[in-house]
């Protein structure tokens, strides 16, 4: 990826609404989820989730889909991939970390980011 693109996807993640309804998208896997479950589950307006789901999605980080006459978000994995290699593509010095970082975590929980309440 590309230096821009990186920072268009860290953008758009770096919003509490957007990084929920990625974080939602991620676990639904490759098949999405409709625009009005989504919106739904966040607990907002169908337009302000369409704004959010927009924004993730011109950062390159979600796709959408027209099944009938809804609107189905998913992640773009590849894409997301491609964001995790580059921040953690000179982790531990170069050197393969995933014994320090798996020791470092271990017995750890880690912490997690809560989705935005209902209006």
């Amino acid at each position: 990826m590309k230096s821009k693109e990186i920072v268009a996807a860290l953008a758009a993640l770096a919003q509490e609404t957007r990084l929920a309804a990625y974080r939602m998208l991620v676990e639904a896997g490759p098949d999405g989820l409709p625009a009005g479950e989504i919106a739904g589950r966040l607990g907002i307006p169908p337009a302000t989730a369409s704004f959010h789901l927009s924004q993730l999605a011109h950062a390159g980080l979600t796709q959408s889909r027209t099944l009938g006459r809804f609107v189905i978000y998913s992640t773009n994995f590849e894409r997301m991939n491609g964001l995790i290699s580059f921040l953690t593509d000179n982790c531990c010095g170069g050197q393969s970390c995933a014994p320090v970082c798996s020791s470092a975590n271990s017995g750890e929980k880690t912490e997690t980011i809560p989705r935005p309440h209902r209006r």
